[in-house]
């Protein structure tokens, strides 16, 4: 603006401008104060009634529905002031491109080696913050109540995806209804069965109980979540993995974040507030059969190290 004033007309002097512009400094200044109380310097954080900074945290999921997910969204809110946006996801494949591209902040759903194996088919460097529990991967069936007992040509329906689906013919081989090669591997896959007393269907791991409840599978080899959100009845396994053995390392559960957020404190406090009391005691209501495990970030790194090293290998 220049700083020469044009003259006044003597029949209608000029009424003064500083009033005006004082008027839409104020405007301004307090337009940017609230912009600030309301980013508080970060995207995700917003001003609480009472006039605390709230922070909020999207956690992608695939189990929304189970109540203990109400319990920790409440204590997040109240002991670490936190407001947790809980995203479902139908899909496994879904959650970690979601976290790398930054859709959602933490993830929830998977365990090391489903991590590791997607760190190195992906090219991404995706990080376990926190553990949770070990999940038993179970054979269901509505018609038989031992493994013994499928007809020869029995249709068994297994996730698709790469470490589930390997998990799963392991189960079966455990069972006796197939043989893999080499004694299989955390890598097999169907192409690995070198003889079997079943027709083994892979699906995605959404469709596999529903294979079962249909008819369309006479048995069903369904991860913990689907399980209970088709509510299948614990009576109908007729095997499963022991979550409780030293091999089932590869399989704990696990938080994850991004490589450049596993120090957010804020991140391994949610993290941890997974094995608070209140939120356990309807955990295991859910999930009767997991066996929850509290192991440091620190020791979930290495293990995943190890276990990329092992699916490097295996994709040779």
């Amino acid at each position: 603006m220049s700083s020469t004033t044009p003259p006044a007309l003597p029949e209608k002097p000029r009424r003064s401008r500083l009033p005006l512009i004082v008027g839409l400094a104020v405007a301004v200044v307090a337009a940017v104060v609230v912009a600030l109380l309301v980013r508080g310097g970060d995207d995700t954080a917003t001003t609480a009634a009472g006039g605390g900074e709230v922070r909020t945290v999207r956690i992608g999921v695939t189990d929304q529905a189970e109540p203990y997910w109400n319990t920790y969204v409440d204590l997040a809110r109240e002991r670490l002031g936190v407001e947790v946006e809980l995203v479902n996801f139908s899909d496994y494949s879904l959650p970690n491109p979601a976290l790398s591209q930054g859709e959602v902040d933490l993830n929830q759903f998977q365990h090391v080696q489903y991590l590791a194996n997607y760190n190195v088919t992906a090219g991404d460097d995706l990080q376990p913050i926190g553990a949770t529990a070990v999940y038993p991967l179970p054979l269901y069936s509505t018609t038989v109540e031992e493994p013994g007992q499928f007809a020869e040509g029995a249709t068994i329906a297994i996730p698709n995806d790469a470490i589930n689906e390997a998990r799963a013919l392991l189960v079966l081989q455990a069972a006796g209804l197939v043989t893999l090669a080499g004694g299989g591997t955390a890598f097999s896959t169907t192409q690995d069965v070198e003889s079997a007393r079943v027709e083994v269907v892979p699906l995605d791991a959404s469709q596999t109980a529903g294979a079962l409840q249909s008819g369309s599978a006479d048995g069903a080899v369904v991860n913990n979540n689907y399980a209970t959100s088709a509510g299948l009845s614990p009576d109908d396994i007729v095997f499963q993995d022991d979550p409780a053995s030293p091999s089932a390392a590869p399989y704990v559960n696990l938080f994850v974040s991004r490589a450049e957020d596993t120090g957010d404190q804020t991140y391994l406090d949610l993290a941890k507030l997974i094995h608070d009391p209140a939120v356990q005691a309807e955990f295991v209501e859910s999930y009767p059969q997991a066996v929850v495990r509290d192991t440091e970030a620190p020791v979930l790194q290495e293990d995943l190290a190890t276990v990329e090293e092992d699916a490097r290998a295996a994709q040779g």
